[in-house]
């Protein structure tokens, strides 16, 4: 036990020559069993701290920041303990920056995480899905249209590394990106396409944003595109044609109806010029058809052949 402390000595000498002064006597050649135990702690601390900032690799002078800022710490625990532990929420991830430098590579959490005093910065995140309402956009589709178009967007942030390392500020540059991915979008359809294929658009919309921020650390989940206003003017037109075109159609019908009407009637004639016995039955329903919806005036038609009859005669007179 008594050759502990030395072998702490060579292998970490700055930190033994700090203690050897105060645990070590030179008179009676006897450790404090209670100082033999903070150095031993202390230094297999800080043999993990070398190995861990050897393989971060911020250099001689970055292990030996690092081994005072722990050494301060140690000086100072408990109290230091409230300002080294950090609590990291479920839904939040934590970038740990050592020196300047992303600590192994990937964030921290959830839970608690140690941060070391001088040395260490952290950056939260947070993983829930964010709105991002697109002010309305004037839009120039492909046939010349102005329109007002606004919508929202729902992203999330599922790599907390590339969103802080990667861009300023995550949050802005996808609500820029956004803006201008609807303008260039929208400009390359037609007022009808844009008001009859929305799920479309914002199906497209929304494929272009998550390519565009894969790099970000973004994943766009939904597009939607909220109301598409046009001038009051237009407007106008549109319902005036929409009402032609409704009455030429109705015409189409009515015309096709009278040709259906005029060939069964057709038909109709050829069938009872057959027959007149049948031309005298149809008299007859004729009249009872009238004669059922109470009128006090019945109408008997006359025959057209009965009045030849009657013009021979006179003639012949």
């Amino acid at each position: 036990m008594d050759i502990l402390p030395d072998l702490l000595f060579l292998q970490v000498p700055s930190f033994g020559n700090a203690f050897h002064s105060s645990c070590f006597s030179p008179a009676t050649k006897s450790f404090n069993l209670s100082c033999r135990r903070n150095i031993y702690m202390a230094g297999s601390l800080v043999m993990y701290l070398a190995f861990t900032n050897r393989r971060e690799g911020i250099g001689v002078c970055g292990w030996i920041l690092v081994s005072i800022s722990f050494l301060l710490v140690l000086i100072t625990f408990p109290i230091s303990i409230w300002a080294c532990i950090k609590v990291v929420r479920e839904y939040e991830r934590a970038v740990v920056f050592r020196l300047g430098r992303i600590l192994s590579k990937k964030a921290k959490g959830p839970g608690l995480i140690l941060i070391l005093p001088c040395t260490d910065t952290f950056i939260k995140i947070d993983l829930r899905t964010v709105t991002c309402n697109i002010p309305p956009q004037e839009i120039l589709t492909k046939d010349a249209v102005t329109t007002q178009v606004d919508g929202v967007v729902y992203y999330r942030i599922h790599s907390a590394v590339c969103a802080v390392a990667n861009v300023n500020n995550v949050h802005s540059a996808t609500f820029l990106l956004a803006q201008t991915t609807l303008r260039n979008v929208l400009g390359t359809q037609t007022l009808a396409q844009l008001l009859a294929g929305r799920e479309e658009i914002a199906h497209s919309i929304q494929a272009m944003l998550d390519s565009a921020t894969e790099q970000w650390g973004i994943k766009v989940a939904r597009v939607e595109i909220k109301d598409v206003r046009i001038p009051v003017a237009m407007q106008r037109v549109m319902a005036a044609e929409a009402e032609a075109t409704r009455e030429a159609r109705a015409k189409v019908v009515a015309a096709e109806g009278e040709m259906n009407a005029s060939k069964a009637l057709k038909q109709a004639s050829m069938v009872l010029a057959e027959s007149p016995a049948g031309l005298q039955l149809r008299y007859l329903q004729t009249l009872t058809t009238v004669a059922a919806e109470n009128n006090s005036t019945i109408v008997f038609p006359l025959p057209i052949n009965l009045l030849d009859g009657f013009g021979q005669k006179n003639r012949g007179g």
